[in-house]
């Protein structure tokens, strides 16, 4: 469940900030670079997403991480099972309280 949420997260920024670095999406998820370029390798290997080369500055190449139809489908549908899950939490909280 944690390689989901991992994926989920990773997409959501990807969709929000494409061109930014493995080192900044590292940053803003709270990975370790390492973590990060293994969820990179597994989301393009899953096809949800394409890395594509762009020249930032002349003396480094960095890339632009395109979410693909089918990554776009499975951000929703990760979405809807996160929430889902959350609503589920909070109807199961509420019913213990309820019972206190």
């Amino acid at each position: 469940m944690k390689n989901k949420q991992d994926h989920f997260n990773v997409l959501r920024v990807i969709k929000n900030k494409p061109k930014s670095t493995q080192r900044e999406l590292a940053t803003e998820l709270g990975f370790s670079l390492g973590k990060l370029n293994y969820c990179l390798k597994a989301l393009k290997n899953k096809g949800l997403i394409k890395m594509k080369n762009f020249e930032k500055n002349p003396n480094k190449i960095n890339y632009i991480y395109i979410l693909t139809p089918r990554g776009i489908s499975e951000k929703t549908k990760l979405t809807i099972n996160f929430m889902k899950k959350k609503m589920k939490e909070y109807d199961d909280l509420k019913a213990e309280l309820k019972d206190k």
